[in-house]
């Protein structure tokens, strides 16, 4: 059996099947698996843009970061919640909607494995340079190239959904996951680089919580805070966390002068990772 099965045909939401290197569905239309494994659902008509998503640049640099270990510790409380909320004489199911090059699904699923899980995963992220790098990161994770507006699975597929750093459909999220199945988010809290911030700002804005409140369709279950501080020691490891944030392209010129300047800082990372249940 594939990773990539149980997949729908973006343009017609009929199931596909592989025919060779193909994904066809009952009305014709193809999809080929690229040579890393991935496959691509996301039609050129679904696109906003010629190139959607993060940047062949921009991925290059989160790859170099997060290979760095420095963000870790979140990884490691990602892997620690899901452990509390499933048990290994289950098998499941994991879709992760903006898998990004792939560094927090890869580590989660290779924990689950080496602690006995049994565990079916798949990754969808909008870039295809995303995609690519994730696909050489883990063969084992069935890698798409789709969107969280339209994701190319049936319904009730899933135990778990991770949404980390993304943008989430939470509409889409209910679809996909099975009765009583879990959606796990993790977004940047209030101090998250706020070191890095004053540099790159003369002002620092209120934080919005966008995800404090009720979510349709969910109960919350939990949040906890993951926060620690580390210290990066050279001008290009900055640079690779700078590349890898909305803060490369929103900041002021000044700003990103001042902190490509930099050949040392120490960084507070402040996360708060949250789990609902899927109401019934």
């Amino acid at each position: 059996m594939s990773v990539l099965d149980h997949l729908l045909c973006p343009l017609d939401q009929h199931p596909l099947s592989w025919v060779g290197n193909s994904l066809l569905c009952p009305q014709g239309h193809s999809f080929d698996r690229a040579r890393s494994g991935y496959v691509n659902l996301l039609p050129v008509q679904h696109k906003h843009s010629r190139d959607p998503g993060d940047s062949k640049e921009m991925v290059a640099a989160r790859r170099e970061f997060l290979n760095g270990g420095s963000y870790r510790p979140i990884a490691d409380a990602l892997w620690t919640g899901v452990h509390a909320h499933f048990s290994s004489s289950q098998p499941m199911t994991v879709f992760d909607a903006g898998c990004g090059e792939g560094y927090y699904l890869d580590h989660l699923v290779s924990g689950l494995r080496e602690a006995g899980y049994t565990v079916a995963a798949q990754g969808l992220d909008i870039s295809k340079w995303a995609v690519t790098a994730a696909s050489k990161r883990n063969s084992e994770i069935g890698w798409i190239v789709g969107s969280n507006a339209a994701l190319p699975t049936p319904a009730a597929r899933f135990d778990l959904l991770l949404c980390l750093f993304g943008y989430p459909v939470f509409s889409e999220f209910a679809r996909v996951l099975k009765p009583d199945g879990l959606l796990l988010m993790a977004d940047a809290g209030p101090d998250h680089l706020i070191e890095l911030r004053r540099v790159l700002y003369p002002e620092i804005h209120p934080y919005r919580d966008h995800h404090a409140g009720v979510i349709d369709g969910f109960e919350p279950l939990e949040e906890q805070v993951v926060r620690f501080e580390f210290e990066l020691t050279s001008g290009a490891a900055i640079g690779q966390l700078l590349a890898m944030t909305p803060h490369l392209h929103k900041a002021p010129f000044a700003g990103r002068e001042a902190a490509q300047a930099l050949e040392r800082i120490r960084l507070t990372a402040d996360v708060r990772l949250r789990s609902y249940r899927l109401c019934g």
